[in-house]
């Protein structure tokens, strides 16, 4: 499982005309689920994304998580981050998970993130979403949690 972590100032999510998900200061995660991931998977990953020390301290230093400074945590789902794309022109999305386990462990993802940290948004898995954020620093990581071999 791959999040796409950025530190953001504020991020949302928009269908069509409706604004589905929105943080100020936090983090914004791109979420893609790759076949063979678990809850287990899924569990790792979430622990990671609220504990990761991204936001500066008192000096200036990156020693500070999403829960230590209270931010929101905006979780999208991203069909297209497991992609491999180490030749041609065009990318192959065969390392992403089925639909409906995708869809299955993304639910995990925003309920296990929900029960660690209090202000959790979501997009909404298989829909045509706007993306709109600004990232501060920029401050942008990628976390991978291997599936089970």
């Amino acid at each position: 499982m791959i999040g796409l972590l950025q530190r953001v100032s504020s991020a949302r999510v928009d269908i069509g005309t409706d604004t589905v998900g929105a943080i100020g200061p936090g983090l914004m995660v791109l979420i893609g689920v790759e076949r063979g991931d678990t809850e287990r998977t899924a569990d790792r990953l979430v622990e990671r994304l609220v504990g990761y020390r991204v936001f500066p301290d008192s000096d200036g230093k990156m020693n500070r998580s999403v829960a230590d400074v209270g931010g929101g945590l905006l979780l999208v789902p991203q069909f297209t981050l497991p992609a491999d794309t180490r030749k041609g022109t065009r990318p192959s999305l065969s390392n992403a998970a089925p639909p409906a386990e995708g869809k299955r462990l993304f639910e995990h993802v925003v309920r296990r993130a929900q029960a660690l940290h209090p202000l959790v948004r979501t997009g909404r898995f298989g829909a045509y979403m706007q993306v709109s954020l600004t990232n501060d620093g920029p401050v942008t990581f990628t976390l991978r949690v291997a599936p089970p071999a």
